[in-house]
């Protein structure tokens, strides 16, 4: 194992540290992640933390699976926080181990909030996001120099797993030159059908992250308009990306990695 250098904060207990795991890869964890994982009393985790990770947890401290998966039957988010709090007013080290980001996409806002309405300690360990690790194992950028100035970064489905009403879609499908949505299979058809209606080229390059970074990934390329019914026929299942514009191409020669 690696030897993480010193110093690192200390893990106190009756404390909460929410903290990202990244996209799968193990070594994408943050040291400071890796620090809590190997710290913590009790380990609270998501369901899409890569298993990996979770076998780096010491021999001894609990872990709990506390996850949402959209669509399927999941802890309520209140069970989630209580239980957070009740830990931490147990006195113990406690880590909320999350997919990707903490911060992004995510209800690590709302476990913060709810840990400083009750008083308790906390830690943000920011983790590596899908949207920019996931896309990055899949050889595609979110940015290059030769073909965007600017990328966007949506969520596929709002807090009542319908797509959100207060996006702009004239905005997004004429403002910005690459989008990244997360969660973005399960309205994939009608994700796509606001973007063409607003004005989006049909023809522009758009690609489909499954399981990114992990053993499982795949990708599917196609275009905005065919995206949707090629997804259908390759019987794709979440966790995905939707990627769609010019730095799809790039993949053609930026795939570097296979699972």
């Amino acid at each position: 194992m690696l030897d993480l250098p010193a110093p690192f904060p200390d893990f106190a207990a009756g404390s909460v540290w929410l903290a990202g795991a990244g996209p799968g890869d193990p070594g994408l964890l943050t040291l400071l992640a890796l620090h809590a994982i190997k710290s913590a009393d009790h380990v609270i985790h998501d369901a899409l933390v890569d298993k990996r990770i979770l076998a780096l947890v010491p021999a001894g401290t609990v872990t709990e699976t506390m996850g949402k998966r959209g669509g399927r039957d999941s802890v309520r988010q209140a069970d989630i926080t209580d239980r957070l709090v009740d830990l931490a007013r147990q006195g113990k080290k406690v880590l909320r181990l999350k997919g990707g980001d903490p911060f992004v996409f995510g209800r690590g806002p709302e476990e913060a909030l709810a840990l400083a309405q009750a008083g308790i300690a906390f830690r943000i360990v920011p983790g590596i996001t899908a949207g920019i690790g996931g896309l990055a194992y899949a050889g595609i950028p979110v940015t290059s120099k030769e073909t965007n100035a600017t990328v966007a970064f949506i969520t596929g489905h709002g807090p009542d797993g319908d797509i959100p009403d207060e996006v702009d879609w004239d905005c997004l499908a004429k403002g910005v030159q690459v989008l990244v949505f997360y969660m973005g299979l399960k309205h994939l058809d009608r994700l796509t059908a606001r973007l063409l209606a607003a004005g989006r080229d049909p023809d522009e390059g758009a690609a489909l992250v499954c399981d990114a970074a992990t053993p499982r990934q795949s990708v599917l390329e196609s275009t905005l308009a065919e995206i949707a019914p090629a997804a259908r026929a390759a019987g794709l299942e979440p966790p995905a990306l939707l990627v769609v514009g010019p730095v799809v191409a790039l993949r053609r020669q930026l795939a570097w990695w296979a699972p």
